[in-house]
């Protein structure tokens, strides 16, 4: 990640997890990422919509020069773009994986602007809508309102090491050379 404020909100998101694939939603509060709100949003996944905007900040309205929430995060890209920006939204929502990517943007003047994307999982849980949170930080912005964003690279992060129940460690611990399961065949 290149924006400091991309690595000041996956710190926070990271200490959140607490060495889990994703926090709970309900971890993250607004008040500990206040000067970052702005840049900051949350979409939900709806099969028929794609993935909405919950919550967007007011830097990014600002940016699109609208209100986004209900509106789909993928039609904010040029056509080109679509499949691949649902494809890494897919990877982020269903498995957990934190992601980063490169984006370019066109202004209403023809000239464009480049942003850091940031994209984290939320936990899922039963009963509840797959939803995760993104930073679109700008690189470079003459401050004119923008449209077809075009994803230029991205990448997935590495899960964090799987931490093991202490039972499961227990059990590691006691038993030494070869084991034998009963009622296998």
């Amino acid at each position: 990640m290149k924006h400091p404020s991309n690595r000041a909100f996956y710190a926070y998101w990271d200490e959140k997890r607490d060495g889990e694939r994703a926090p709970d939603r309900r971890a993250i509060e607004p008040a500990a990422v206040r000067e970052l709100l702005g840049d900051i949003f949350v979409l939900s996944y709806d099969p028929k919509l794609g993935y909405p905007f919950r919550v967007a900040g007011t830097r990014v309205c600002a940016l699109l020069d609208r209100d986004l929430k209900g509106k789909n995060f993928s039609d904010l890209f040029a056509a080109a773009s679509r499949t691949e920006i649902n494809d890494v939204l897919g990877g982020v929502s269903e498995e957990l994986l934190a992601a980063v990517a490169g984006v370019t943007a066109t202004a209403r003047d023809g000239s464009l602007a480049h942003f850091e994307l940031l994209l984290l999982p939320f936990s899922n849980r039963t009963h509840t809508p797959i939803s995760l949170t993104g930073l679109l930080a700008p690189m470079q912005h003459n401050g004119q309102p923008l449209g077809d964003f075009t994803l230029t690279s991205w990448r997935y992060m590495n899960h964090p090491p799987q931490r093991f129940a202490p039972r499961v460690l227990k059990k590691l611990a006691i038993a030494r050379g070869f084991m034998v399961y009963e009622g296998l065949r």
